[in-house]
């Protein structure tokens, strides 16, 4: 018998209805089921989202939706704010990850078409209002995306009963380029578009909470090193005043951001370095042939590295530095904790044998290299053996290196949120101290050890935490405070020391460890060294 097209047309209508039908009774039905953990099943469901409906599927008792659009390709619009994704006919698969930003490096090459996020929920129930806890990556403001193995929300998920996000946004040239000197006013936020990106996608997953069982009035950004930086930035911008309600940074940090005249410069050398004479030339390039602008040497920079890019002080989409000379005030109301490790450095300094062998002879010149602070060696160096005289020269360049160019950031936005009014909203500080023992410990609390505690993923080949039983012991300290605070704007649980916030002049901090227990200004003589210097953001002069 021929079937012609639009009866096909029917008969497919009349299909994809009936199991959108029976996976939205299923999954409103049984929320207790798929909250539990359970074998992977591969069970497909369907949600409606603004474009169109998508189709994820169960695993191990989560429902996840990976590849979710929340904007358009946009190589038509290079530069410029994000645009709305296109509605679509049928199903879209939600069953992988979009691309990444275009970028070098491991995630490389990426794709201009990019703006993707991924979902992990216990059940499709409206009714549920669970927390929200959306995730932004790091990797500076160049590298990165919402995929990695060890930002899978399913543990956090089924810990937590909470709704998890993370994304992809543009990146390096693409998110940051600053070309708003050239006068065109279609450009003249291309200096904040990946922030542009982030405020769009917090826009979609509000107004998407309640589809897969979340609350639109109670997401939490949470964000390591360049995620924690991007999150600082978001708190000053007036577009995104109202998307999220908490925020928790972990090693990441914006206290000022680049001018508009530093901004222009490093366009100015891009474009030199991908032989574009003019916008319409960097507009036909290649998104290949302009990633080789972040190989560019940046012109601001003692040290021989590559071009900066990140947040610009444009007045269009940002008006205020991020946390300099004041926490921002249209974020006051928002619960936030400020985290770092104890020993950040170790995690790319520590790849050099070199730094393990230093004495007191070699110690001053790697010392002056590496702190990004203007401060003599020696002063550095004394008051180190005197706080710690039983570090060896290794020790206190790691310690100091730390301080100086790690910690220091989080310092500054510490002290600018106690300096708020005392209507403001609290502020939490953490340090991690416990050591992973991966590597024969050598890099101890290293930077991004977090990222897999706080997800409860400490269990993953990645996390280097070596896996054993203080890790997940751990893990569940860290993630049950994230979850705590997410549900509560309050990062204390019956499982942890109480948690007092930062104020002036105690500075409480919590010392996560195998025993995570409080204590005030516990590197207070770290932080009176280095504050005998100004403060500036690397890359924003």
């Amino acid at each position: 018998m021929n079937t012609g097209p639009n009866d096909l047309q029917r008969r497919r209508f009349l299909r994809d209805s009936a199991r959108w039908a029976l996976a939205t009774a299923t999954v409103a039905a049984l929320p207790a089921a798929l909250a539990a953990p359970g074998p992977r099943d591969d069970t497909q469901v369907l949600a409606r989202v603004r474009g169109g409906r998508v189709r994820g599927q169960r695993e191990q008792g989560v429902l996840v939706f990976r590849g979710l659009r929340y904007g358009a390709d946009t190589a038509a619009y290079r530069f410029q704010p994000p645009r709305p994704e296109a509605a679509w006919r049928g199903i879209a698969d939600a069953l992988e990850y979009g691309a990444a930003a275009a970028q070098g490096g491991a995630e490389g090459p990426g794709s201009e078409d990019c703006l993707f996020l991924n979902v992990w929920t216990p059940a499709l129930d409206a009714r549920a209002r669970r927390p929200v806890l959306v995730y932004i990556h790091g990797g500076g403001f160049n590298n990165g995306s919402g995929s990695d193995p060890l930002y899978d929300g399913s543990a956090l998920c089924r810990r937590g009963d909470v709704v998890v996000v993370t994304l992809n946004h543009r990146l390096n040239t693409f998110g940051y380029l600053y070309l708003g000197a050239l006068g065109d006013p279609r450009y003249a936020a291309s200096g904040n578009a990946g922030q542009l990106d982030l405020v769009q996608a917090l826009r979609w997953v509000r107004e998407h909470a309640t589809t897969f069982g979340g609350d639109p009035g109670n997401i939490t950004v949470f964000g390591q090193s360049g995620g924690g930086a991007k999150i600082a930035t978001l708190m000053a911008m007036p577009t995104a005043r109202g998307l999220f309600q908490r925020a928790w940074t972990m090693s990441g940090q914006q206290v000022t951001a680049a001018g508009p005249r530093a901004a222009a410069q490093r366009a100015a050398v891009a474009m030199e370095a991908v032989h574009a004479s003019d916008l319409a030339a960097l507009l036909r390039l290649p998104a290949a042939d302009l990633l080789a602008a972040t190989r560019a040497r940046d012109p601001s920079r003692v040290e021989d590295t590559a071009l900066y890019f990140g947040p610009v002080l444009d007045e269009v989409v940002l008006p205020v530095h991020p946390f300099w000379p004041q926490a921002p005030a249209q974020s006051a109301s928002i619960p936030m904790v400020i985290g770092n490790t104890h020993d950040e450095t170790r995690a790319f300094l520590g790849n050099d044998p070199g730094n393990f062998a230093l004495d007191w002879n070699t110690l001053p010149a790697q010392l002056e290299k590496q702190q990004f602070v203007d401060l003599l060696p020696s002063v550095v160096i004394e008051h180190y053996r005197r706080l710690y005289p039983h570090y060896t020269a290794s020790e206190v360049f790691f310690a100091a290196t730390t301080a100086g160019r790690s910690w220091r950031g989080a310092v500054e936005e510490l002290e600018a949120r106690a300096r708020q009014p005392a209507t403001a909203a609290p502020t939490w500080s953490y340090q991690l101290d416990w050591p992973s023992p991966v590597e024969e410990g050598r890099l101890r609390a290293f930077h991004t050890l977090d990222i897999p505690l706080v997800f409860d993923n400490a269990g993953l080949p990645t996390a280097r935490t070596g896996g054993g039983e203080d890790a997940r012991a751990l893990a569940a300290t860290m993630s049950d405070a994230l979850i705590a605070f997410a549900r509560h704007g309050d990062p204390n649980h019956a499982g942890l020391a109480d948690w007092a916030p930062y104020t002036l002049p105690q500075r409480r901090t919590m010392l996560f460890d195998v025993r995570s227990r409080g204590a005030d200004d516990p590197r207070g003589g770290e932080r009176e060294l280095y504050q005998r210097v100004p403060f500036l953001q690397r890359g924003t002069a």
